[in-house]
């Protein structure tokens, strides 16, 4: 059965070994992921939730402990003109948004976690 996570305006359905992440002013593209600047805080804490989760830890467990590892993901890129925070790394379209194996939730979250933490993007 699937989870519903949803903090501020993210959505993020687990089922499985996927998150099905959807908001409406995120994007994925094959270059990777496009979320504002001001909803990072939010994604952030909406992956901390569904990291807390049984289905995030069996899926974890089900795959090498080092799949999750932030490595997977690009340093994120800060495009000023648009206020956008692009990664690159390993999701998918979705036809709800965007679709990331959740042993790589960590790694997204690291990289997060790190811009955010670097203070305002220059």
């Amino acid at each position: 059965m699937p989870t519903l996570t949803t903090v501020a305006d993210w959505t993020i359905v687990a089922s499985g070994d996927t998150a099905t992440v959807s908001h409406a002013a995120a994007s994925w593209s094959p270059r990777g992921l496009a979320i504002a600047e001001a909803d990072l805080a939010a994604f952030d804490k909406a992956l901390g939730e569904v990291m807390k989760l049984p289905v995030y830890w069996l899926a974890r467990a089900r795959r090498d402990a080092e799949e999750g590892e932030a490595a997977v993901w690009s340093v994120p890129r800060y495009d000023p003109d648009a206020e956008l925070v692009h990664l690159a790394g390993p999701c998918r379209a979705d036809e709800a948004g965007f679709a990331v194996d959740l042993v790589h939730l960590r790694g997204l979250r690291i990289r997060i976690a790190s811009f955010r933490a670097a203070g305002p993007p220059r």
